[in-house]
Formats: structure tokens, sequence, C-alpha cells
């Protein structure tokens, strides 16, 4: 798989663009910026952000509206894709000189450091740390092992240092704190702080698995007892810990059991009684009964699911025209709900055929819940005449695949899923988005397959080095 390539094409061709609806059809604006600055992060593992030129779609940032009045200020709107494609690098290079948002940085710096020239708050740290302070208690400017240790006791084990440890470590040589520091990670990340239920790993699953207890199958069942998210977060934690594989996010064959009280031990099993998928057509956490019951429910066409799934492992949002990858001849329509209008078509094309691998696997309609139900398409949908016709082949990041299991295999070699994966812990361990250009970030989600082989574990022992996470 290619390195995740520009795909928001039908809405940052709406930065420039003054008739909205006809924009839809003119899917260059990335493509040329990408062409004009080829190094640039905006480009490197996502999209180029709404944000570059939005505050949010349509209004414009100053960087934005500064592009809309020197593009062919003069020619009748709306441009059609070729003036626009032809102008747009000449606007480009001539505003580079010029800082949009009034940050001090130049909106050419914004572009090659990744950050945003119409954002006055996203700006690149032009001079580094400049403090001359010093303190008794930890290293100012500079990454500090003592600062560190105390950290991780905190966010993988969820308590502060005691006195008697931290003068214990301070009194360690360079080489015996840095030894101590992944001793001490490896021990956290066994404590119930890290993967007991309800706790740190389990509340990055959230968004997710996105529990509801009305629907909940299993212990402490609710009114609809659909399927027992528990084991969702299970399996997320088992793959998440220990020296495990985190392409069984999407690939894994099989279950997950959680011991009954602490200490808790995941424990992978072959077979559970409440799930029904087979175990050729299973793919990780998209194939648990709790996911497609939720997800899927009563709709023919399993678009909640397959959004659900780009979004919550691939970091790509279709809601936000995030990793659009138009096919051909798409969409069909087969159910009948318009979405070959225009308007609906820049996001369907895409979203239609992620879909269709789904195809046969069921949701609410018929018992066993979320459950894979081959012929599931006339069995249930008999009165739909054109979803019959619906294929099981579809597409992922511009690939054909032929079901479910070849479109987990795609997006689990892919960039974006690596990059989520890493910028989930980002978020949760350093507190904020990373930047798509952010030399750490970039060189954690790179390695998690190569240095890492695979395993968050390793990332995390890389993570816990960075100056993101050590500098105080």
């Amino acid at each position: 798989m290619p390195p995740l390539k520009v795909g928001t094409q039908q809405l940052f061709t709406l930065l420039l663009l003054l008739a909205p609806s006809s924009a839809w059809a003119i899917p260059t604006a990335p493509r040329v910026f990408c062409e004009t600055y080829p190094t640039s992060p905006h480009c490197r593992t996502s999209d180029p952000p709404c944000t570059l030129c939005h505050l949010a779609p349509p209004p414009r940032n100053s960087f934005g509206s500064a592009i809309e009045a020197m593009l062919l200020p003069g020619q009748m709107r709306p441009l059609s894709a070729q003036d626009f494609a032809a102008a747009l690098p000449a606007v480009l290079h001539a505003l580079e000189g010029g800082d949009a948002d009034g940050d001090t940085s130049d909106n050419l710096t914004e572009i090659q450091a990744g950050t945003l020239p119409g954002d006055a708050m996203s700006h690149p740290d032009m001079g580094g740390c400049q403090s001359t302070l010093t303190n008794p208690y930890y290293g100012v400017c500079r990454y500090d092992r003592a600062f560190v240790y105390g950290k991780i006791l905190i966010d993988f084990c969820g308590r502060s240092p005691t006195r008697d440890e931290k003068i214990a470590f301070n009194a360690l040589g360079e080489a015996a704190q840095v030894t101590e520091l992944d001793a001490t990670l490896d021990r956290c990340m066994a404590s119930e702080h890290w993967i007991g239920p309800d706790r740190r790993l389990w509340s990055m699953a959230y968004i997710k698995i996105r529990p509801n207890r009305a629907f909940k199958s299993g212990v402490d069942p609710g009114a609809i007892p659909a399927g027992d998210y528990n084991d969702d977060f299970n399996y997320f934690t088992y793959v998440h810990t220990g020296d495990r594989d985190i392409r069984d996010l999407l690939l894994g064959q099989y279950y997950v059991t959680r011991s009954a009280s602490a200490p808790t031990v995941y424990t992978r099993v072959e077979d559970m009684t409440e799930h029904s998928v087979p175990r050729e057509r299973r793919a990780g956490m998209l194939t648990q009964r709790w996911f497609l019951a939720y997800f899927i429910m009563f709709a023919p066409l399993q678009r909640a699911a397959a959004a659900q799934a780009y979004r919550s492992f691939l970091g790509l949002d279709l809601a936000r025209l995030e990793g659009l990858y138009p096919v051909a001849q798409e969409p069909v329509d087969y159910d009948e709900r318009g979405v070959s209008q225009p308007v609906c078509a820049a996001c369907h094309s895409t979203l239609d055929p992620l879909s269709y691998p789904f195809r046969d696997y069921d949701g609410l309609v018929s018992m066993p819940y979320g459950a894979y139900q081959p012929g599931r398409v006339s069995r249930f949908f008999p009165f739909m005449t054109n979803f019959q016709a619906v294929p099981e082949a579809g597409s992922i990041f511009g690939q054909r695949v032929n079901n479910l299991r070849e479109w987990a295999t795609v997006a689990a070699a892919s960039d974006a899923f690596y990059a989520a994966t890493v910028s989930d812990y980002w978020h949760a361990l350093i507190g904020s988005n990373p930047d798509a250009g952010n030399t750490e970030y970039v060189a954690l989600w790179q390695g998690l397959r190569t240095t890492d082989n695979y395993q968050v574990r390793s990332m995390l022992h890389r993570l816990i080095r960075t100056n993101a996470y050590g500098v105080p």
C-alpha cells in the first residue's frame, strides 16, 4: 500500500470557488497544492486539512480569503477546473512571503512546517525553547528523565512517585535511569490502571466501540440485548498489550475473554458462544457481534459500519470529507436513497464502495444478531429490486477488494492505520493531536511496523523517549 495520498478533493476545491454547488465536480485543489509543495507535511501522511483554508466549511480563514482575492479576480465564477488548476500555483507562490494569520511565521514557512497559515494558534516553533529558568524539581527546555519517571507512573500506573522512589531514581546514573524508565513502563503497562475494565486503555476504545447500555447483552444486559460490547473492549485491550501484532485489530480471527476479578487477565479463545461469524469471514473488531449489531442495525447497505471503521481505525472521517478516493461509475444508488445526486456523490463515490464488502454481515434484522448471513440481500430485502444487484466487491484507498477480509488486509497495511494508532496514544499521553509533520510523531508511526515489528509495547518505549513526552 503506498503512503496515504491526497483525497480531500471536493472540500479543498471549495476553498477557492465561489459556487459551491459546482465545486464538487472539480477535485483539483489538493493535487495542485501537493504538486506545488510536494514535501509539505500536509501531503505526507494525510489529506490536506479543511482548516488549511477554512474556519469551517464553507467560511474561509485568512489564508483562504487571500487566495480567493488573488485567484483570477475578474473572471466569472464558477471557474472551470482547467482555469482553476492553471492559476492556483502562481497565487500560492505569490502569497509565500506574506503572513496571512499574523503569527510572525510567513505562509511558506508554515506550509513547509505542516502548520496552518490561516490560524494564528498553529505555527512553527521558530526559535525552540529559550527559557533560562532553573528549579530544583525538573529541567526546563530539555528532556528530563526524572520528569519522565514520574509521568510514566502517573500515566500508566495511575499514581505519583513516592518520595523514596524519587530519591532512589535520582541517585542512579544516566544509563541506570534509562533502564529503570523501561522497567517502570513495563510494570505499569501490566497495572490495573492501564489494562483494567474502564481504565486507561478502555477509555481509548470508547469512541471506536461506542458502548450503549440499552443494547448490551451478556452480564447486566439492557432492554435490547444486541451484543456485549465488553467483548470488544477485551479484544482491543488484548491486541494493544504484550508483544501482540497490532494488525490483529483488523485481521484477528479469534475472540478474547477477561477474568472476572483483578488482576485482570485477557485470554485468547478461538470461538465464543455469543459470536456466530465463521472463522474465514472474521476481521478483528470489524466482525465483533457488538460492532455489527450496533453500527448496522436494520440498514440494507452498511454505510454506517464502513464509515465507523474508516474513522475509528484509519483516522479518516468521511463526514469531514477526509480520505476520499472516488471510484468511477459510483455510487450506483442500489438502495434508491438519492446518493447519486452530485452533492451526495462526492462522498458516496468513496463510501458506497467501502460499504459493499460488509454486504452479508447483518445487524439486527434477524437472529442471531451481528452475524454473517449469506444471501442476506435476497432473504431480508426482496422488496428492494435494485438492491438485489449490490456486489460484495468494493474499494478502499482506490484498490479493489473482493470481500471484507481483503478490505481489512488493505487497511491494516496502510500508512493511515499506523498513523491513526500512534495518534491515539499521542493524544492520550501528550494531550494534543500531533501535527502531521511532527518528526517525532512520523518516526513513531513509521517505525511501528518496522522497528517495533507491529507491537504497541515497543512503540511506547520509543514514545517515552521523545521530547514531546519528556520535556517539561
